[in-house]
């Protein structure tokens, strides 16, 4: 019965720790990337591949338009 109690407490102690951590989290920034091809600009939170580099960022909106002020 020993075994249960301290497996269960343990247990208790990892799910508040992962739930304390995520507390923190907040939502990915979103960054303009340029085309290498031809220069178009595209609004991504990820990479669009090997053809693509950051162009301007980062963002807070799905439209690159309101810049997230780093300080």
């Amino acid at each position: 019965m020993r075994n249960v109690t301290r497996s269960a407490k343990r247990a208790l102690a990892l799910a508040l720790i992962l739930g304390c951590a995520s507390l923190d989290a907040a939502p990915a920034p979103w960054w303009k990337w340029r085309s290498k091809i031809d220069g178009s600009l595209f609004c991504s939170q990820t990479p669009l591949g090997p053809g693509w580099e950051k162009a301007y960022g980062p963002f807070k909106d799905a439209r690159c338009e309101k810049p997230i002020v780093v300080r």
